[in-house]
């Protein structure tokens, strides 16, 4: 994945870390409020769908992934093979960009496509990881910007099953599994950027040259034929042979070489699916529903927009044999929280290696994760942003950001969530005594511990906005324990 290429703040259990990813975002469109549907833009050869349903229509769409927060995004192709490294040198960068970053030629790159035989992938298994994560969707890599399609695809043959000894389907199986199993399914899809199929666009790297940033001849050809005899058909193929799904198309790393009439002609085909979500990278002006920060929570969320942080649990979305350099169980939690905490949702990647085998470091923690999900879920799921906001953090009066706006400077103390008449606080570090909170805008009737499965009432006094709970001497999770307030507005 990736931005235009790009460095990102990373925000951790403690500390911000900075991240060299790369999915795709190009630029934040404008906010509106979730009640408000986008304003028709006059840059809009074809109307979308944001463009013209109700505010009622689009609650009515976007609900279910408004209650998910918690997704699977998969990264796994061809990428896995060479696994951060070529000619027997390490790569530097994200695994699934190892084409771009090392230069491969077009055919010695489709030259892995007969070594790929993934016999260790099993649909079942990963939607059963998914949901013991605590997981709600998934979305996977149908295509990435090498070209490969990762399914049955008859309009071009680079695929899994016309391309490999595999010969299988694993976005069907994925599809027949999340079914069976009750999750929501998307597809990722490279619209823009190809680097294997002529006149597929490249984004600046290294020394590649303007215009075009290819560095294969067999990469020249004409963008908007490669848009029209390749990612058009597939688009078509994926929205219309999977059954129920896909949910989400998720799109990325728009370049200029998407016009907004090129991305009016993709934009037909999504309306044909009224149900569907789609994000805000397809390009051309199109600002889709959801907004993608990329390896960072957003200091305030994004409010009056739905939006999605998609991040990595090492330093790499596609597979890197090398990359050790996994988060903690309590980081990819604490993330969860904080992001729900501002009304988002967290896409957390896996990358399976060559033999469609998810790496055992990733799976212990999704079952990690899911154990305190079990008993915490109520304070996640379906959840309104904070009603509060301090508790994350400040803008720093001394420190500037890369931009030299005002640096944000996060504090891992607690987080609160919301529903109708209960207000969550997840503590991460544990109080001497009491819960204190200076401005409570509800009143409060009653106080308890969620992992407590008696919910023994706990002491507390409201005194106008001033409400303070009498905790016991312990929390009891050493990651976060929620303390619930029930409250009436």
């Amino acid at each position: 994945m990736k931005f235009v290429h790009r460095t990102f703040a990373l925000v951790g259990a403690s500390v911000v870390l900075i991240a060299a990813g790369l999915v795709g975002c190009t630029q934040q469109p404008k906010q509106t409020t979730e009640s408000t549907p986008a304003p028709k833009s006059p840059d809009h050869p074809v109307a979308a769908i944001q463009d013209t349903e109700t505010p009622e229509q689009r609650d009515a769409r976007m609900a279910w992934w408004r209650e998910a927060r918690f997704g699977m995004f998969i990264h796994w192709g061809l990428y896995s093979i060479p696994a951060g490294t070529w000619n027997g040198k390490q790569i530097p960068g994200i695994g699934e960009w190892i084409m771009n970053t090392a230069s491969i030629p077009v055919a010695d790159y489709k030259a892995l496509a007969p070594k790929f035989n993934p016999t260790g992938f099993n649909a079942h298994d990963i939607v059963a990881l998914a949901k013991a994560a605590g997981m709600k969707y998934i979305v996977i890599t149908s295509k990435h910007h090498d070209g490969f399609a990762m399914y049955d695809s008859k309009a071009n043959d680079f695929n899994i099953a016309a391309g490999t000894p595999f010969k299988r389907d694993p976005i069907k199986e994925l599809a027949e599994e999340c079914k069976k199993q009750g999750i929501k399914l998307g597809f990722y899809y490279s619209q823009d950027q190809d680097w294997t199929a002529p006149g597929g666009a490249a984004l600046k790297t290294g020394d590649h040259q303007p215009p075009t940033y290819h560095w294969d001849k067999a990469q020249d050809g004409n963008f908007q034929q490669y848009l029209e005899t390749k990612a058009i058909p597939q688009l078509k193929e994926l929205l219309a042979n999977y059954g129920d799904y896909p949910a989400v198309i998720w799109f990325d790393t728009p370049t200029p070489d998407m016009t907004p009439q090129l991305a009016a002609e993709i934009v037909t085909v999504l309306n044909q699916y009224p149900k569907l979500i789609w994000n805000n990278r397809l390009g051309g002006g199109y600002k889709g529903d959801t907004e993608t920060p990329e390896q960072f929570i957003p200091a305030q969320g994004y409010p009056g927009r739905d939006w999605e942080s998609c991040m990595t649990m090492n330093d790499t979305w596609g597979y890197k044999s090398y990359d050790k350099n996994f988060k903690s169980t309590e980081t990819l939690l604490r993330n969860l929280i904080d992001i729900a905490s501002k009304g988002g949702n967290y896409l957390l990647n896996i990358g399976p290696d060559s033999h469609g085998v998810v790496p055992p470091e990733e799976v212990v923690r999704l079952h990690q994760v899911g154990k305190w999900l079990d008993v915490n879920g109520e304070a996640i799921y379906g959840t309104q942003p904070t009603l509060f906001g301090a508790e994350a953090g400040s803008f720093s009066d001394t420190e500037k950001d890369k931009d030299g706006k005002p640096k944000f400077i996060p504090a891992w103390d607690w987080r609160s969530t919301t529903k109708a008449d209960k207000v969550y606080v997840e503590i991460f570090k544990w109080p001497h005594g009491t819960f204190h909170l200076d401005k409570m805008p509800r009143k409060v009737t009653g106080a308890y511990l969620l992992a407590d499965s008696a919910h023994k009432p706990l002491k507390f006094n409201q005194s106008g906005d001033r409400v303070d709970v009498q905790l016991p001497a312990n929390g009891l999770d050493p990651i976060a324990t929620v303390l619930v307030l029930e409250a009436a507005k």
